[in-house]
């Protein structure tokens, strides 16, 4: 019996090194945003103002942002980005939420001071 399995253990090993990346992008965006903080929301690190309420939310590899209805039509067209669902029941959407796949990490910051600035205007 094989102990090692080369083609699993490679997975393993390139969705950590991927966490690692989108850790690291997830740390620049809360650097870069200003007026914020880093917090937990459902038990996932997220990006909070300073009254408490969640602008981002970082979730496998994955940014969710609560967007405006116009930045959320603008988040919707890049690919690979949804409409977002409560992270332990996918089956319920969460209103106002766009989810941006790491492979758009670029524009992360750009969103998350759209969501902040969304945020600050809820009441």
């Amino acid at each position: 019996m094989e102990l090692w399995d080369k083609e699993k253990n490679f997975n393993v090993l390139k969705i950590e090194l991927d966490m690692t990346k989108s850790s690291e992008m997830f740390q620049k965006v809360i650097k870069e945003v200003p007026d914020t903080i880093e917090g937990k929301i459902f038990g996932a690190p997220c990006i909070k103002l300073l009254n408490g309420k969640t602008a981002a939310i970082f979730w496998k590899n994955n940014m969710l942002f609560k967007l405006d209805v116009n930045t959320q039509k603008e988040a919707l067209k890049l690919d690979g980005s949804s409409i977002g669902t409560h992270l332990y029941a996918r089956e319920r959407v969460m209103k106002g939420w766009i989810l941006i796949p790491f492979k758009h990490s670029d524009k992360w910051v750009l969103f998350a001071n759209k969501a902040v600035k969304f945020v600050k205007l809820l009441n």
